[in-house]
C-alpha cells in the first residue's frame, strides 16, 4: 500500500485527486489541509507537517496562494519535512505561461517549480491552463457593471479540473520524470468569447465592448502566453462546463 499525501485537499483540485485516488483504492490517502480533521496543517509555518508527511511515500502538492512569495515559504516547507521522512516523489501541478507572463504570482510559482527542481527530491512538474472554474471567476468579473469592458486579444484554453486532477493521479502513481509535457484545455477562446458564452448560460443581458489595455502583462496576454495549442489535450469544453451549471 502507497500513502500518498495530497496538499491543498479540501481545494479546487486537491478534493479531486482525492477522490481518484481513493476511487483506485489501495492507497492510504492523506489529506492536508488547514481545515483537515486528521492532517491539520499550515504550510506557512509548517506546524503540523511533520507527523503529516511521517511515512508518506508520494506527495501531491496542490496547495496554492496568490498572496505574494507565500507559495515559496510554503514550498520550502514541503521540502524539507519531504527530505526528513524519505519521501520519493513529490508532484507539483504549475501553470502554463508563468515564464512568459510578468503576474507576481507567476513568478512564485517559477520560483516554487526551481525550489523543487534543486532539491534533491524525485519529482514530476505539470503545467497546465487555467480551469474552467477560473474562466469563468473572469467571466462574472467582467459583467458586473451594466456594460462589460474586455480586454481585446486575450485569449484562453480552459480546461476541466477533473481532467486534470486524473492526470496528476497518473503520475503520483508512476516514477517521477521531472518536467511532462504540458495539459490544455481542447479549445483557445478569446475572453470575449469566454464572457458571451457565460452571459447566454446565465441569461444576463450585457453590451460587451472590447478595450486594449497597454503594458508589459497586456502585450503577453495577447501573444498567447497563457496557451499550449500543441498540447490540448483536454476534453470537456468551456460550454459544457457552463451547461453543468
Amino acid at each position: 500500500m502507497t500513502t500518498i499525501l495530497v496538499t491543498g485537499g479540501t481545494g479546487t483540485l486537491g478534493r479531486f485527486v482525492i477522490e481518484r485516488l481513493r476511487a483506485g483504492g489501495g492507497h492510504e490517502v492523506r489529506e492536508l489541509s488547514r481545515r483537515s480533521e486528521q492532517y491539520p496543517v499550515d504550510l506557512r509555518t509548517g506546524a503540523g507537517l511533520a507527523d503529516a508527511v511521517a511515512g508518506a511515500e508520494v506527495i501531491v502538492h496542490c496547495a496554492s496562494t496568490p498572496k505574494a512569495g507565500a507559495d515559496e515559504v510554503a514550498a520550502r516547507h514541503l521540502i524539507d519535512a519531504a527530505r526528513s521522512a524519505g519521501v520519493r516523489h513529490l508532484v507539483y501541478i504549475s501553470i502554463v505561461g508563468i515564464d512568459r507572463v510578468p503576474l507576481p504570482y507567476y513568478r512564485t510559482k517559477l520560483a516554487v517549480e526551481r525550489l523543487i527542481e534543486e532539491s534533491g527530491l524525485g519529482h514530476t512538474v505539470l503545467r497546465t491552463t487555467q480551469f474552467h472554474d477560473l474562466a469563468l471567476t473572469f467571466a462574472r468579473g467582467l459583467t458586473k457593471l451594466p456594460v462589460a469592458l474586455v480586454p481585446t486579444g486575450v485569449r484562453l484554453q480552459p480546461i476541466a479540473v477533473d481532467e486534470v486532477a486524473g492526470r496528476l493521479v497518473e503520475l503520483a502513481l508512476g516514477e517521477p520524470v521531472g518536467h511532462v509535457p504540458e495539459m490544455g484545455g481542447p479549445e483557445v477562446l478569446s475572453l470575449d468569447a469566454v464572457v458571451r458564452a457565460y452571459l447566454r448560460a446565465s441569461g444576463k443581458r450585457r453590451p460587451v465592448l472590447g478595450v486594449r489595455l497597454p503594458g508589459r502583462l497586456s502585450g503577453a496576454l495577447r501573444a498567447g502566453g497563457l496557451l499550449t495549442p500543441s498540447n490540448a489535450v483536454g476534453k470537456g469544453t468551456f460550454e459544457e462546463f457552463l451547461g453543468r451549471g
